[in-house]
């Protein structure tokens, strides 16, 4: 297993208020050449990104781990996830995120047991992470969350499929790993308060979204898109874009993201 790269990071706390953990969000690692969405990176590409945090001292870790160390004061991560489960994580990701000496935490959907991406209207379809796979994926050191179950519009949701998918989802992970995961990645990115109630219910840490508005916080972490175009100029961009919206104590204005489509649309 690998060892926790937050362990070697350290610094000493500020006065100053401190911005809240910038966190990444992949998806697919592979062509990005038909990809209606924007939610590929060539495994070069993903390999420039993660060596320009490298170059900036900065280390990817998994999102639990990030958090445990920002309340710790620790500094110098930035949290990488990957949504949707898809199985070239393992081939594409994984082994540049060794390279780096990174972590990661890859949100799946257990319930489409090596299934595709049937929710996506446009594009190719693309296998998704087999239940072997996420259990032998948990015993490299990458944190596991769930995804919901099927990768379903949550709050279209009666309340019993609702509870479905955030509860029986955390329980199949647990059966796979051998552990409760401690995050929950809303599908499509966006939430609203009853979908929220049900994450934290479910006994889950944290929860992740892409835009949250005024629903910030701790069920609904505010997340950055990274895709193919972005090299060093632009991941700059977003790193102070990131830091000026979410300084501690600030809530950011706007609504919740409403449309499947959300998750492409930074």
């Amino acid at each position: 297993m690998a060892t926790d790269p937050s362990a070697r990071v350290s610094a000493p706390r500020s006065s100053r208020p401190a911005a809240r953990p910038w966190i990444w969000t992949y998806h697919s690692v592979g062509d990005p050449t038909d990809d209606p969405y924007g939610i590929t990176v060539s495994p070069e590409r993903l390999d420039t990104q993660l060596a320009w945090l490298r170059s900036r001292r900065l280390t990817g870790v998994a999102v639990g781990t990030l958090l445990r160390a920002h309340a710790e004061g620790r500094r110098g991560l930035v949290g990488l996830t990957f949504d949707d489960g898809y199985a070239d994580f393992v081939d594409e990701a994984l082994p540049l995120l060794r390279r780096y000496g990174f972590t990661a935490t890859v949100f799946v959907l257990p319930g489409r047991d090596g299934g595709t991406n049937e929710w996506d209207p446009k594009g190719p379809r693309k296998p998704l992470l087999t239940h072997a796979q996420i259990a032998r994926l948990a015993r490299t050191g990458m944190e596991i969350g769930s995804h919901g179950l099927y990768h379903r519009d949550l709050t279209a949701l009666p309340d019993g499929e609702l509870h479905a998918e955030t509860r029986r989802s955390r329980e199949l992970v647990r059966e796979l790993t051998g552990t409760s995961p401690e995050g929950f990645c809303h599908p499509y990115g966006y939430a609203d308060k009853r979908v929220l109630d049900s994450v934290r219910e479910a006994g889950y840490a944290y929860g992740c979204a892409l835009q949250p508005g005024i629903l910030v916080g701790e069920f609904a972490l505010p997340r950055t898109h990274v895709s193919h175009a972005d090299q060093g100029l632009r991941l700059r961009a977003k790193e102070l874009r990131h830091h000026m919206r979410h300084r501690a104590g600030r809530t950011p204005s706007g609504p919740v993201p409403s449309g499947p489509l959300a998750e492409a649309r930074r």
